[in-house]
C-alpha cells in the first residue's frame, strides 16, 4: 500500500467503518464519521482566513477533540500544525509568532459555520508534519520542523505508537510524544482517549475503561499514580495493557523498578530521543532489569558517542560527557530549526545538551542538561540525581534541584520542595544522606505550594532560577 496523505488516512478510516470511535475526551466522543465532517468544515473556514498548502496554523488550544480536529483540519489544506499551549507566556507565544509566520492563529474554541460544505477537499500534503515549540525556558523559542511529510504507511505504522484498540494520551498534545501518541494511534486504527490535563485517578479509570493496551507517561505521572492511596490503585483492571512507555526526563531506578513490579517487566519499557529525531534509544523492562538505571541501546536509525564537553574529545565508557548523535541519512536529514541553529561539530555530530554515558556493552545512561549541571566547591552535580532521591520521600509530590550563586562554593544546591504531607529539613536531609554524599546535598530546601512541572513533566530551571537570583538576576 502507497503512502496517502494524513488528511487522506483520515478519510479512508471513516469510509472503512464510520462509526468507530476516533476520539474520546472525559465525557465526549467523537466517531471517524463526524471527524471526516467536521474536519472538512473546518477545513474550509480555515481556508477561507486564507491558511493554504505550506502555511503554519498555530493552534493555542486547550488539550482536547477540538485542537485533534484542528491539526486534522490543518493537515487536509497541505498546512502544518503548530500546537502550543494556551498557557504558554505571552512573550514565549510571541516569540513562536514572530518566527513561525503562522497564516492563522487558533486561540479560542470554535464552531466552524454550519453551512460550510463538509465533503471531501482535493488531497494534499502538508511539507511537514508538524511544528512543535521547544526552548523557550533555556533561550528564545524556536520550532522544529520534521523533514517528514504529513504521509502516512499503512504497511510501516510506528512500532512505538500503534495500538491495537486505544491509547491513552496523558500529556499535551503540544508536545511530541502525545502528539505521535494521538494521531498514530488514530491513523493505525484505534481510539485516541485524551485527558484534558493529567490526573493519576482519572487516567486509571481511562485505562479500565476504554481498555486501554498503550500508554505514554512521563516520570512525574509515574509518580503522581504510584502515590495514590495503594487501595484506589490496585483496584482498576489494567490487565488490558501491553506496553507503557516512559520517557521525556530521566526516570529514578527505584520508580522504574517499582512499576516493572506492578505492571511486569514486559509491558514496561523506556525510551530516549529529542524531538528532532537525530537520534534515540529504547530498553524493555526486561533488558532494564539487566541493565537497570539505563535508557536502552541506541536505534539502528542513528549513531551516538559521549564527547567530553570541553574538549570534543571521545569518552570511553562510563565516563560522563555530552550526547551526540548522527542520523543514518547525515547531519541535518532529520529536521530543520526556525529560530535557532542546531549544535554541530566541525564533522556533523549534533548535540541538544543532554548528558551521559555508555556502559561497556553500549547502553546509554543519562544525566541532565548541560545547561543545568551545578558546579559547587569544584564538583558537578546534577539535579536529576538529587530530584530521584527527593522523589523517594513518600512527602514529596514534586521537586525541582537549581543552582544559586554562593560566595564560598561558587554555587549552593537548593531544592524546591512540592509536599503532600509536613515534613522538616531535617528529615529530607536524613533521608537523602542515606542516598547521596554529602556534597550533593542540597544546602536549603524551599516549600511552594505549585506543581514544578508542566503536564509534560517538564522543569523550567532556568525561570525558576532566575527569579531567585539577587538584583533581577545578576550575580
Amino acid at each position: 500500500m502507497a503512502k496517502v496523505s494524513y488528511g487522506r488516512r483520515v478519510s479512508e478510516l471513516a469510509e472503512r467503518d464510520p462509526d468507530a470511535v476516533a476520539f474520546v475526551c472525559g465525557e465526549q466522543s467523537l466517531r471517524r464519521g463526524e471527524l471526516e465532517a467536521r474536519t472538512n468544515r473546518r477545513a474550509r473556514s480555515y481556508a477561507e482566513r486564507g491558511v493554504g498548502a505550506g502555511d503554519l496554523v498555530t493552534l493555542a488550544l486547550p488539550n482536547g477533540i477540538e485542537l485533534a480536529e484542528a491539526c486534522i483540519a490543518t493537515w487536509k489544506l497541505g498546512a502544518v500544525p503548530n500546537p502550543i499551549s494556551p498557557r504558554m507566556p505571552p512573550a514565549e507565544r510571541a516569540g513562536i509568532v514572530e518566527r513561525g509566520r503562522p497564516a492563522l492563529v487558533a486561540d479560542a474554541p470554535e464552531e466552524p459555520d454550519a453551512s460550510l460544505p463538509d465533503g471531501p477537499l482535493p488531497d494534499a500534503t502538508p511539507p511537514h508534519e508538524r511544528a512543535l515549540a521547544s526552548g523557550g525556558s533555556t533561550g528564545a523559542p524556536k520550532l522544529i520542523l520534521p523533514a517528514n511529510p504529513g504521509s502516512y504507511d499503512a504497511d510501516a505504522p510506528s512500532p512505538m505508537f500503534k495500538a491495537k484498540r486505544a491509547v491513552l494520551v496523558s500529556g499535551p498534545i503540544s508536545h511530541a510524544v502525545p502528539f505521535s501518541a494521538t494521531f498514530q494511534g488514530l491513523f493505525g486504527g484505534a481510539t485516541a482517549v485524551i485527558l484534558p490535563r493529567f490526573d493519576a485517578a482519572k487516567a486509571l479509570e481511562a485505562v479500565e475503561r476504554h481498555r486501554i493496551d498503550r500508554m505514554h507517561l512521563v516520570p512525574t505521572m509515574m509518580l503522581r499514580i504510584w502515590r495514590l492511596p495503594a487501595a484506589e490503585r490496585l483496584a482498576r483492571d489494567l490487565s488490558s495493557l501491553d506496553f507503557v512507555m516512559t520517557g521525556g526526563a530521566p526516570c529514578p531506578a527505584w520508580l522504574m523498578r517499582t512499576w516493572i513490579d506492578w505492571l511486569g517487566p514486559d509491558v514496561l519499557c523506556e525510551a530516549f530521543g529529542p524531538s528532532e529525531r537525530i537520534g534515540g534509544t529504547f530498553i524493555t523492562g526486561r533488558e532494564w532489569l539487566d541493565h537497570p538505571g539505563s535508557v536502552g541501546k541506541p536505534m539502528s536509525t542513528a549513531q551516538m558517542r559521549i564527547l567530553d564537553p570541553e574538549t570534543g574529545e571521545e569518552l570511553a565508557a562510563h565516563e560522563l560527557g555530552e550526547i551526540y548523535m548522527m542520523p543514518a541519512e547525515g547531519p541535518g536529514s532529520t529536521y530543520r530549526y526556525v529560530g535557532s541553529e542546531a549544535r554541530r561539530t566541525p564533522d556533523g555530530w549534533e548535540s541538544v545538551g543532554d548528558m551521559g554515558w555508555l556502559d561497556a556493552d553500549g547502553y546509554l545512561y543519562l544525566g541532565d542538561r548541560r545547561t543545568d549541571m551545578i558546579l559547587t566547591g569544584g564538583q558537578n552535580v546534577y539535579p536529576a540525581e538529587v530530584e530521584a532521591a527527593l522523589t523517594e520521600h513518600p512527602a514529596v509530590k514534586s521537586c525541582c534541584v537549581i543552582g544559586l550563586p554562593d560566595a564560598d562554593l561558587g554555587n549552593r544546591v537548593h531544592a524546591l520542595v512540592e509536599l503532600a504531607t509536613p515534613v522538616s529539613d531535617d528529615g529530607l536531609l536524613a533521608h537523602l544522606r542515606e542516598r547521596l554524599v554529602a556534597w550533593k546535598l542540597p544546602r536549603e530546601f524551599e516549600r511552594v505550594d505549585a506543581p514544578l512541572r508542566d503536564d509534560a513533566g517538564k522543569a523550567r530551571r532556568g525561570a525558576l532560577r532566575a527569579v531567585r537570583l539577587p538584583r533581577g538576576g545578576e550575580e
